[in-house]
């Protein structure tokens, strides 16, 4: 990847933004392809994320044990100008070098799997709330290869779900989808 995930970053959130600020208070309870997360958890989680992603930027520790509630107030206001922080963190002079946090993974590994995060809980939260939603196309390809390395991981974890089969020709991100256990068919109402 020769991209700096920075650009990568800016250009999954500009596609995630409109996305969370499309769901519907009265959409919080509905499913999404994530079956553990309903709508608002998941924009809980993805709040978490972006958050604490901006500190592994800047090389400190980030807690995941709890996901505090930030759907409170102008919540949708919030989590854009938190993904701009989350651009800028990662734009820092830096921050894509050496190690981070306490995963003690290569900085870029980390920017990647916050990349993945942005772009594959945005199409979660848009199938589950009927709304469109286009992936940034070197997004994808930059994440083929992370998913391919972090996939056993990942799945051992239980991060990500057992591979779905795609059929031949399936789109690169159809094909992101299902190796993180996501059936790119998914919908509310016909689910695997």
């Amino acid at each position: 990847m020769t991209t700096e995930i920075s650009e990568l970053l800016d250009a999954a959130a500009r596609r995630a933004v409109p996305v969370v600020r499309g769901v519907a208070e009265d959409r919080f309870g509905e499913p999404t392809p994530c079956a553990e997360y309903a709508v608002r958890d998941l924009l809980n989680h993805l709040f978490h994320v972006v958050i604490n992603f901006q500190a592994l930027a800047a090389k400190k520790d980030a807690d995941f044990t709890t996901t505090p509630d930030y759907l409170d107030g102008d919540w949708r206001t919030r989590f854009t100008d938190e993904a701009a922080r989350l651009v800028g963190a990662w734009a820092a002079p830096g921050a894509d070098e050496g190690v981070t946090g306490t995963m003690n993974l290569p900085a870029r590994t980390v920017g990647s799997m916050v990349l993945l995060d942005l772009t594959v809980h945005a199409w979660d939260l848009a199938r589950a709330t009927g709304q469109e939603f286009t992936p940034d196309e070197g997004s994808v390809r930059a994440l083929g290869a992370l998913v391919d390395e972090m996939g056993p991981t990942a799945r051992r974890m239980k991060v990500f779900g057992d591979p779905i089969d795609v059929p031949e020709g399936a789109s690169a991100f159809g094909a992101l989808l299902a190796a993180t256990g996501r059936d790119p068919h998914w919908s509310p109402t016909v689910r695997a």
